[in-house]
């Protein structure tokens, strides 16, 4: 079996048999009595699910705080979030407690812990991993994804999670060949876009100077690697319309399943409350709308074979950044921070954020490779060949399992003069 005797730890928004699916959030519910249809499916793998990880509330924040489970911690700085809303699983797989984790990415929920934590983060096509017994989630913008510290570990977990349960809404059609050989061959030289612009998010974004700078490095490595990179825009529009409606919608309708609504925090009210408004007046507009944009943003790949830009503004956020704030301030700060993931949640299509550097603060940022439809393949083998080159995998975080026992290591061979295994010169 591909996962035989793997331990993954999967988010608490997936249903697993015999536990509660609070999704971050407090309160008497009921343990479920089957597992979901991904569940199933790393079962038959033969992974070992180890535990559920922390979420902010319905999955709202890009960071994994809340009154019910606490504030998760990133392991590159206990100071700092590990992003969210999938950061649990992220922390669990940078802190090197399991292999694999498993996020859902709504607005960018799986790429953006990914980024911050120094790890590989797909967020694969619609509909590409089952999200059954929900047919579709948050109105089609929710995709499940693995998080891990290579490309070939979440092409593996993509391998064993696709496919389909014959109710789901979305059904691609499969790719031509597993994932894992798809990345073992170089990718032809290819045509990439880099772009720093993001959409309209209402909100001020200002982009972190050590984030530009470490795009920019990327984009010529790629150069180096023989492919032509060079400064390219999508035309977003108004696209943030779409993704308000159907993201708040999907919250109202994900809070009826909370057996007491008085435990929410008042911003998960609020929202809950606004999009049971949208739900009603402009939510099918929304989602008619989809169409329109992939046409807009399709046109770019006419002549570009993947685009590149940060996967967030900021780096990682303080803990405790948004305490206190209603609603809007709290919204105003995350899209001032995260404007970069979500457009491809309302397209469906693929991405895949991968390792970009550190900052001097010692603080990980990452790039994000997106695609047309149907597009993983592609954007894997990428992310291979630059992994090749960048070996993100073998930085470990400072607050890692067994990260003072390397460090140890390394201090005594730089007194012999020797390099530590798994340590690199910039290291």
């Amino acid at each position: 079996l591909p996962l035989l005797g793997v331990p993954v730890a999967i988010k608490d928004d997936i249903d697993l048999a015999k536990h509660p699916t609070s999704f971050g959030c407090s309160g008497p519910f009921v343990d479920k009595s089957e597992d979901c249809e991904m569940v199933r499916r790393l079962r038959d793998a033969g992974a070992v699910i180890v535990g559920k990880t922390n979420t902010p509330e319905i999955g709202l924040y890009p960071f994994t705080e809340g009154s019910a489970f606490g504030a998760t911690r990133n392991p590159w700085s206990l100071e700092h979030t590990p992003g969210g809303s999938s950061g649990g699983s992220a922390a669990a797989v940078a802190a090197g407690i399991v292999p694999a984790g498993l996020g859902s990415d709504g607005a960018g929920s799986v790429r953006i812990p990914a980024s911050w934590c120094n790890l590989v983060g797909v967020k694969p096509q619609r509909g590409r991993i089952s999200t059954w017994p929900d047919r579709e989630s948050f109105n089609g913008l929710t995709c499940i994804g693995p998080l891990t510290r290579t490309v070939a570990d979440a092409a593996l977990m993509l391998d064993v999670l696709s496919g389909n349960h014959p109710e789901d809404l979305h059904a691609p059609p499969p790719p031509p060949e597993p994932y894992s050989q798809a990345i073992a061959r170089e990718p032809r030289p290819l045509r990439i876009a880099l772009s720093l612009r993001h959409a309209f998010s209402g909100a001020p974004v200002r982009l972190h100077q050590e984030i530009e700078v470490g795009l920019q490095r990327i984009g010529r490595m790629l150069g180096e690697l023989g492919h032509t990179v060079y400064e390219r825009h999508p035309s977003y529009g108004l696209m943030g319309l779409s993704l308000v409606a159907r993201g708040e919608s999907g919250v109202h309708e994900w809070v009826t399943r909370v057996p007491d609504r008085s435990l929410l925090d008042a911003r998960t009210r609020s929202t809950a409350r606004i999009g049971g408004l949208l739900a009603k007046t402009v939510l099918p507009a929304a989602r008619r709308l989809e169409q329109r944009f992939q046409k807009r943003i399709g046109s770019l790949f006419a002549d570009v074979d993947v685009l590149i830009t940060p996967t967030s503004a900021s780096v990682p956020l303080p803990v405790g950044k948004t305490e206190g704030l209603s609603s809007w301030s709290t919204q105003q700060v995350i899209a001032g921070a995260c404007p970069y993931a979500w457009p491809w949640n309302v397209l469906g299509w693929p991405g895949v954020s991968v390792p970009a550097g550190l900052t001097q603060a010692g603080l990980p940022f990452g790039a994000q490779l997106l695609g047309p439809a149907n597009s993983e393949s592609l954007l894997l083998s990428l992310a291979a060949q630059l992994e090749r080159v960048e070996r993100w995998q073998e930085r470990r975080a400072p607050h890692a399992v067994g990260a003072q026992a390397v460090e140890a290591k390394a201090a005594g061979a730089q007194a012999i003069g020797v390099q530590a295994i798994g340590q690199t010169p910039s290291e």
